[in-house]
C-alpha cells in the first residue's frame, strides 16, 4: 500500500509546491503594448469624434457660450419713456 502511494505521489508532484507561475517579461511587455495599442486606438476615435463636433459648431453658427452680451444704448427719448412708464427697473431683472 505505501508503494502506491509514493507512485502517485511520484507522478503528480511536480517539486513546485505552491509556488505562484510567474510570467515572463516578454509576455509582460506584449500586454502592456496591447494596451497601449488599444488604447491609442481609443484616443485617435475620440479625436475623430471632437472634430466632427467641432465643425458642427462651426458650422452651424455661433453660440452664446464664452460671449459677452452687449447692451443697447437708449436715446434720451427712449430713457425718458421708460422712467416715465416706470419699466426701467423691470428690464434689469
Amino acid at each position: 500500500m505505501d508503494e502506491t502511494k509514493e507512485e502517485i505521489k511520484a507522478t503528480t508532484d511536480t517539486g513546485e509546491g505552491d509556488k505562484p507561475k510567474t510570467t515572463p517579461l516578454i509576455d509582460i511587455a506584449n500586454q502592456a503594448a496591447e494596451r497601449m495599442e488599444n488604447a491609442n486606438k481609443e484616443t485617435a476615435r475620440l479625436q475623430e469624434v471632437q472634430a466632427e463636433r467641432d465643425q458642427r459648431v462651426a458650422l452651424g453658427g455661433s453660440t452664446e457660450a464664452g460671449q459677452t452680451v452687449e447692451k443697447k444704448e437708449d436715446t434720451p427719448e427712449e430713457y425718458t419713456e421708460k422712467v416715465m412708464s416706470g419699466s426701467l427697473n423691470k428690464e434689469d431683472d
